[in-house]
């Protein structure tokens, strides 16, 4: 497996674990307090740009409101960098 792969799947496995501790607020709903602006930090560094920024900023608003937790934010925006957006690169250069 090259390098990019293995970068791209550890982005996959971050995202993941990240997704599963906003589910944490359904147990403990004051977590959403300290989750929210961090959740919004770390969607910035793991994706860079201005996608990342509005993903960051998007994920800061769905955790911080009441039951929007359910939405993975992280797997989502995982999928957007690595398949749609990779699809769309590569019917743009054809």
């Amino acid at each position: 497996m090259n390098l990019h792969k293995k970068h791209m799947y550890k982005k996959l496995a971050y995202s993941i674990v990240f997704d599963a501790l906003g589910y944490v607020s359904f147990i403990f709903p004051p977590f959403d307090i300290v989750w929210a602006p961090l959740a919004g930090y770390l969607m910035t560094r793991l994706y860079k740009g201005n996608s990342g920024k509005i993903a960051g900023a998007i994920t800061f608003i769905e955790e911080a409101l009441p039951f929007m937790d359910v939405i993975p934010t992280f797997t989502l925006m995982w999928l957007y960098t690595f398949v749609f957006k990779k699809k769309e690169q590569e019917v743009i250069e054809i």
